[in-house]
């Protein structure tokens, strides 16, 4: 797995408490890795991608508060420096992303253009 140096994204201590209890449901991922990506489409352009899956030839490994992570290297470029947070309140609950690469976002915050 890469050194915290080289990890492409950061997981907040909320996001990764809610991916944790993800990966311990009982129907949950066993043996996944948390895949953050990006995939064209959305109001922007380019949308998040955020699943559990198997690493893939192209993927970088990260190990991320003790969560597996994997990314494309062909994503990294877009991902890079980005923030992956948990909202838990009344104007807005799920993973948000907080990515400086971005130069605008649609107002859901779901998609991107860079």
């Amino acid at each position: 797995m890469a050194t915290a140096e080289k990890e492409v994204i950061e997981i907040t201590d909320r996001a990764a408490r809610q991916i944790k209890k993800l990966m311990q449901n009982a129907d949950g991922p066993a043996g996944k890795f948390l895949r953050v990506g990006i995939k064209g489409g959305g109001c922007s352009g380019l949308s998040y991608i955020i699943d559990f899956d198997d690493k893939q030839e192209m993927d970088s490994t990260f190990e991320i508060h003790d969560i597996p992570v994997v990314i494309d290297k062909r994503h990294a470029l877009y991902l890079h420096g980005t923030v992956l947070d948990f909202k838990d309140g009344l104007d807005a609950r799920g993973f948000i992303f907080e990515n400086p690469q971005a130069s605008s976002t649609c107002g859901c915050g779901a998609s991107f253009s860079a």
